[in-house]
Parts: C-alpha cells; structure tokens; sequence
C-alpha cells in the first residue's frame, strides 16, 4: 500500500509541473482561478506551519525545491489572472475580495497595503533569509572536513558504529547540500517580489489603456475596475509569498534548535522570569506619562506581572521537584541491574599510558585516530572482513610510555614509546652504529634503537631505517590484527558480510543458507582461512566452493581444505617472491605416510598421538631450514600433499606460528616452484 502511495505521489508530482507550464499558455476560467489561488493560500499556510514544527532543517530538505514549485505556480497564477484581468475585467471572486474587503474599498489604500507587503517582503524578510543562507552554506561547508573528521574519531574510538558513523557522514553532506540548495533558491523569492511588483504595474497601466481605448469605459471607471482588480490581484499573491517568504527565514533561521519552534521559543524567551517585573514596572511608567491611554498599558502591565509572579514561583519549587523526581534515579544507579553495561567487552581496545597521550589527542598534533582509521580500511581492503571499532583510552595504572593491546578484553601484546625520540631499525646495512637506548622493535621484533630527533639525519645517512612513535604503534598494531583477525570475527560480522554479498548474488547465498550450512559453521570455514592468513576478500568463491561441497561432508577442516584449493590463486600471488619465483621447503615422501597413518589412526581413536622424538627431530630439521631460508630474505613456505597438509600445519604451528603450509593444490601449474630444502627423518 504504501509502495503504491509512493509511485502516485510520484506520478502527481510530474503531472503538478506539466500542469503549472500549461497555465502560461492556456486561458483559466475564472472559477477555476478562484480555486487554484484559494490552494495558493493553503499552500502557503502549510509551509509556514511545516517549517515551524520541525526539529532540524534537513526534516524539510525538499524545501528548496518546493520553494521553486510554489514560486512558479504563484507565477503563472499571476498570468492567468492577468489575461483575465486585461481580457474580461473580471477575475474571479477571490480577487474581487481581496481588493474590495482587504483594501477597504480604497484603491488608494490597497495600493499602499500591496506597497507595504512588498517592501517588508522584498526588504526586510527576503533579504536577510538570502544573507542567512548565504553564510550557512559557506559556513557549513567549511565546517565539514572537522565534522568528518569528529565522525572518524568517535567511530576510532568506539563510541559509535560503522551504520552510525555513515549515517552521520550522510547527513553532514546533506545538510551541506541542504544549505547549498537554499543559497541558491533564496534568489526565487527575490525574483518572485520582484515580478509582482512589475506584473501589478502592467495591469494598472495595460487594464486602464484597454477599458479606456478598447471597451468604451471612462477614464474613472477604467482606472477604478482595472485598480481594484489589480490591486486584488496583487494583495493574494503577495500574501502566500509573504508566508513563504517567512518560512524560508524560519527555516535557515534555525541553526541550533532542540525542538519545534513552539517550544523553544517558550523555553528560551521564559527561561528567565525576573526580568518580566522590570518590563512590567517599564509599561506602568508609560502609562503615568501625561497623555498615554491609561487602561492599555495598565493593564498589560498587570498581566506581564502576573506572568512574572506565576513563572517565577513555578521555577522556585522546581528544585525540589528535581530533587524528588531524582531520588528515584539515583536508586536505580544503585541497583545491580545497571551493572551490566559494565560487562560489555570492546571487541579490541588500545590502552596507552599518560604520557602517550599526545599521540592522540588532535589538538596537541596527534593523528593516531586518522592512523587507526587507515587501518581499518587497509584491513577490509586485504582481508576481506570489517574490523570493530577500536576503542582508545588511556589507562592511569600504566607505565607512562607504555601501551596495550587487548582483544576481547584480554591483553595480546604490549610496548614502551619513548615520546619525541625516533625508533631506528638496522636493515643489515649499517656500517658506523649510532648511540641511542638500546630497544626491541615491538612488531616484529627485531633489536633497535631509540634516538633524538637530532640524531635522525644522521642515523638515515648511516643506513638505518627510522620511523616515528607513532608508526611504531601503528605498525604494531596492524601486525597483531593480522595475525588475530579470526578472533574478531564472529557470527554477527560473518553475518553482515553474507549480506553484503547477498545483494548481488543472491542464488549462491539462498541455495547455501541455511539448508546446506549455517551461519555459524560458514564463520567457522573463515576462521580458519585467517588463522593461516589466508584473506577471505573473494567471499564469493568461498561461498560457491562450499555450496558445492557442502552437500557431501560435514567435516569444516576438509570443507575448508577444499575452499583453500579454489583460491590457489590468490595464495600462490602471495607467496611469490619478487621475481615471481616460490621458494619452498617440501616434506619427504616417507613422512607424509608416518603422517598419513598417524592422521588414520586419530580417526581411529579420536586422539592424535606420535612419537615425540619423532615430533622433536622434524621441529630440529624444520628450524634449521626456516633459519637458512629466513637469513636469505625468503619466507618460510612448506609445500606437502593435500593428504598431509592440515596435520603438518597444526605439528608445526607451535614451532612458528608463521610458517606457511601448502599443499599442491593450492599452487597454480604455472607457477615457478624451487625447493631449497626437505624435511625428512631418520627412522
């Protein structure tokens, strides 16, 4: 019902222009005209009405081009009853009415009520609403790059959502558009004074030549017709302009409202009642000056007075009311139900010592939030998953110069800046060592130095690599995401990406959930792909490899084996080397079936079990291989069979956790393989 409601008010809208354009060319009857100048006026009445309900400016961001609308259909009422005027001398009762009963039967002073109308219109009203949105627009578009950036550190900081912050971000660049808009549309009210007062100037002068030249009326009689309809004419047009006209101030008027017009105005104009006695006394003074009507002044004096006496008595018991009507909220802070918001848990937060402070506070030069924001994207651009928002505060108990990171609550990593010094790092290229305090770099860590800023240049010349505190916190903080990501990733996130792809393919998504898997056991299948750092960007893939398998086994890990072997090209780019070459470390073939009979015999017994001096010798053999591939600057990759690969994965992830495991099939046939080494055994 409402879908339809939409499409009809969109289809009347298109057929209310075409029908404004038609009455500049097509003659109106006169009662006709009557109606459509009476629907002016309401018109006009509900947008008056409308702009002084609303909260904020942006709930009537139609405004500007409804000021447009109404302007030209006042416009081409003006037309047709100007035709009518010149061609019948009759346009309509409403016309007649209004420069009969409005201007009191007295061309004269219709003509200086019309005049008057038009100068507080085109003067006063319609001016100063051009100058307001003029500078609303130019201040609102200066502001917004500190309104982003204030929507950036609070979504950093946690206080608010993605859905929050983009909606906020949504809003700020409609309000810029709103205002912008309204600089523009000012300029309709302008015009529209304008050409009324031109329009009643032709019709005085064109309506007397025709009765006087063309339908035989006397010169009195000619300019008394063509006056009074005239000056009709012009009194119901300008009036709904007035009204317009003073909705458009309104509306850009009000910057930094709370509630509808109504109520602030009340609010703030009664706030204080003390100073009603002073006006109150002021007004009995002007009526004690010899002259001036008594009564009137009296008595406005006694009932501004009584206002006074009525408000300030109401603001005297106030208090008391506070304090009663507030006993009850301090009883409910104390009840053990409000505790549980202390037992929300940010899903990762970073606590930093006092002294680290600087480093995010924007006004002392700190640009951590803008950094924690970049990594946020970086994350979603190269694993595929939106990352919570990470909270940031400082925590009093903590070294000065030190920093935590926590997931979930619980501390993952921590480490020591030393503020305004630089952190310089020994590629292995240094020839002459720079003094500083001795330090280990907390990412990766690799031993460093802490040194002044003076001592910067010299340090890069001699070959170091030099970073500042914060990208040593940044840096660090994006490793530990890294290698953590699959704990943040839960149902509900799994969810929303789900959704996000649904939106384009539906089919796989609809045909896999949740007759073929549930949303927790796909969460599971990622989970895994990002323990082993595998991206889960190419969600689509994912999802079509398991609605083909799914229906075969319900076994994660082979599910997840199998979704590893459909991305064999993407792992395969991102263990090549720059050369385009894979280096790699293969497991020897008597091995893999040790392997493949323990892995049989864990299926067996529901335990895994091996000969630890066997586990011992391949940790030996494996360590010794990772150092040798690890000092020429290669990344430690193991290729076995896919048989083998996940039990060679999880005996070795305590020796490393970043050692690579692959199997065969997840390395494309064209890609170039050199093995350096094997892991073997002595039996």
């Amino acid at each position: 019902m409402a879908q339809r409601f939409l499409q009809i008010s969109e289809l009347s809208v298109i057929i209310i222009v075409i029908l404004i354009l038609t009455m500049l060319l097509i003659p109106l009857p006169s009662l006709v005209l009557d109606f459509l100048l009476t629907i002016n006026i309401c018109v006009a009445f509900a947008i008056l009405m409308l702009t002084m309900n609303v909260k904020k400016s942006l709930e009537f961001s139609v405004f500007p081009t409804l000021l447009l609308l109404t302007t030209l259909f006042r416009l081409a009422l003006n037309v047709s009853s100007t035709r009518l005027i010149l061609i019948d001398a009759n346009a309509g009762k409403v016309i007649e009415a209004f420069g009969s009963v409005v201007a009191g039967g007295n061309n004269v002073v219709g003509f200086v009520m019309f005049v008057i109308l038009t100068i507080i219109q085109f003067m006063v009203i319609t001016k100063g609403s051009e100058r307001v949105a003029e500078v609303a627009a130019r201040f609102t578009l200066d502001a917004m790059p500190g309104k982003q950036m204030s929507i950036d550190a609070d979504l950093n900081a946690g206080l608010i959502d993605e859905n929050h912050a983009r909606n906020r971000r949504r809003e700020v660049e409609r309000e810029a558009d709103f205002y912008g808009a309204m600089d523009g549309a000012s300029k309709f009210v302008k015009g529209d004074a304008i050409a009324g007062i031109l329009i009643t100037f032709i019709n005085i002068i064109g309506g007397f030549v025709i009765g006087a030249t063309q339908k035989g009326f006397t010169i009195q009689d000619s300019l008394r017709t063509y006056s009074l309809l005239t000056i009709g004419d012009g009194l119901v047009s300008q009036v709904p302009a007035l009204l317009i006209s003073t909705a458009t101030g309104i509306l850009v008027t009000r910057s930094a409202s709370e509630d509808n017009l109504g109520s602030d105005l009340t609010r703030q104009l009664l706030a204080y009642p003390k100073i009603f006695y002073f006006v109150s006394g002021m007004i009995a003074f002007f009526g004690l000056i010899p002259g001036m009507p008594k009564i009137p002044f009296f008595i406005i004096a006694g009932i501004v007075a009584f206002l006074a006496y009525y408000l300030d008595r109401n603001q005297l018991k106030s208090p008391d009311e506070m304090a009663i009507q507030g006993e009850p909220a301090a009883e409910e802070e104390q009840k053990p139900e409000n505790v549980n918001t202390l037992l929300q848990i940010d899903p990762m937060e970073l606590e930093i010592g006092y002294r680290l402070i600087p480093l995010v506070d924007p006004n002392q030069g700190g640009d951590l939030f803008d950094r924690v924001t970049m990594i946020r994207r970086q994350t979603a651009l190269e694993l595929g998953m939106v990352l919570p928002p990470i909270r940031i505060r400082d925590n009093m108990q903590l070294s000065p110069t030190s920093y935590v990171i926590k997931i979930k609550g619980v501390e993952i990593a921590s480490g020591e800046i030393i503020p305004n010094y630089y952190l310089a790092m020994d590629p292995g290229i240094v020839a002459e060592p720079v003094e500083g305090i001795p330090t280990t770099e907390p990412a990766f860590g690799l031993p460093a130095l802490w040194i002044t800023e003076a001592q910067r240049d010299e340090a890069e010349i001699a070959g170091y690599t030099v970073v500042d505190p914060p990208s040593v916190l940044a840096t660090h903080l994006t490793e530990i995401i890294k290698s953590h990501a699959f704990e943040l990733l839960g149902r509900q996130e799994v969810q929303s990406l789900i959704n996000n792809v649904k939106e384009e393919y539906s089919v796989v998504v609809n045909e896999l959930i949740p007759n073929l898997m549930s949303v927790g056991e796909i969460q599971k299948v990622l989970v895994n792909l990002l323990k082993e750092g595998i991206p889960v960007r190419n969600l689509v893939t994912i999802l079509e490899t398991l609605a083909d398998h799914a229906p075969l086994t319900k076994d994660l890990d082979y599910l997840t084996e199998n979704v590893r072997q459909s991305l064999a090209r993407q792992i395969t780019k991102m263990v090549q080397a720059d050369d385009g070459i894979i280096r790699v470390v293969t497991v020897d073939p008597n091995l893999e079936q040790i392997l493949m009979k323990v892995q049989k015999e864990a299926k067996e017994t529901g335990g895994f079990s091996m000969d630890p001096r066997l586990i011992q010798n391949i940790y030996d053999r494996l360590g010794e291989l990772i150092k040798e591939m690890t000092a020429s600057g290669y990344q430690p990759v193991i290729l076995c069979s896919p048989a083998v690969r996940l039990t060679f994965r999880k005996l070795t992830e305590r020796l490393a956790a970043r050692i690579i495991v692959l199997s065969y099939n997840e390395i494309v046939a064209e890609a170039e393989v050199h093995s350096v080494g094997v892991v073997s055994v002595n039996q």
